[in-house]
């Protein structure tokens, strides 16, 4: 392969049959080992859940999996809660919608901090989303299945014990980009493919705006640095970005470490 095509949209091409193969044997193989009856799926009418949700239904059949919309009135757009309804109803899955507004009040209320910063309550409401997702796992014996692909894993575009709380991830090892083509594959609507992604924490809320470049380019970036290991300056020569974004992109997969790690201790035994 010449040199200019390694960092190309052509090397995160996946082949979607074998990637969706692996996938649907690695959620049984997960949920047979777990003693588990099914499992439970935080929809959020986005990409990476749909994604995740259909690869479920096809490993387990729609009876094994449930699907949470959590939305927050006011911030998340009726366009995400109709996709999701929509998406659950074409794969035949039973869906709970439980509105966090009335619960994120009452945590703010009994708390005797008045902390109007934006990136506090955003956490809480992922991670009241998480303690939702495990209320009914529990409940029913079920596992909590993670939705974060590659890419915001990498770059620590997640919240710890939020969005990250979960007993599994079976797309985590592809890009985002290499979701979008599984989802294709899969025949999930165009307008869910396209939606820009965004975790709805805040009204507004973008993921391009915090990242900040596109996924097409971040995902060759991270390719480049965790697939073949280039460094900085030649991943920036080679794909004519300023070093400056592609440092930005190391800096936050290095600050975001410790939400890839077991908590450290003194000691450890096992």
């Amino acid at each position: 392969m010449k040199e200019e095509k390694i960092l190309s949209e052509e090397a995160l091409k996946i082949d979607c049959q074998k990637t969706e193969n692996e996938i649907i044997e690695f959620i049984r193989e997960i949920v047979k080992k777990s003693d588990a009856k099914g499992v439970v799926v935080g929809l959020s009418g986005g990409i990476d859940s749909s994604v995740t949700a259909t690869l479920c239904v096809k490993a387990l059949g729609p009876d094994k999996v449930i699907g949470l919309l959590m939305p927050d009135p006011g911030i998340t757009p009726l366009v995400d809660i109709n996709d999701a309804k929509k998406l659950a109803s074409n794969l035949g899955i039973k869906t709970y919608t439980i509105y966090i507004d009335t619960i994120v009040k009452a945590f703010l209320d009994s708390i005797p901090i008045d902390n109007k910063d934006r990136m506090p309550i955003a956490n809480l409401k992922a991670r009241i989303r998480m303690i939702i997702n495990y209320f009914f796992a529990n409940s029913l014996n079920y596992l909590v299945v993670g939705t974060g692909d590659r890419s915001e894993a990498l770059i620590g575009y997640f919240t710890k014990y939020g969005d990250g709380g979960v007993d599994f991830l079976p797309i985590a090892h592809l890009y985002k980009t290499q979701v979008k083509q599984l989802g294709k594959y899969l025949g999930l609507p165009k307008n869910i493919i396209r939606k820009p992604s965004s975790p709805r924490l805040w009204k507004g809320q973008k993921a391009i705006d915090e990242i900040p470049i596109d996924y097409s380019l971040l995902d060759l970036i991270l390719y480049a640095m965790f697939d073949l290991k280039i460094e900085d300056k030649e991943i920036a020569l080679k794909l004519n970005v300023p070093l400056k974004i592609v440092q930005k992109v190391r800096n936050l997969y290095d600050r975001s470490m410790h939400k890839r790690m077991y908590p450290p201790s003194l000691r450890w035994s096992d």
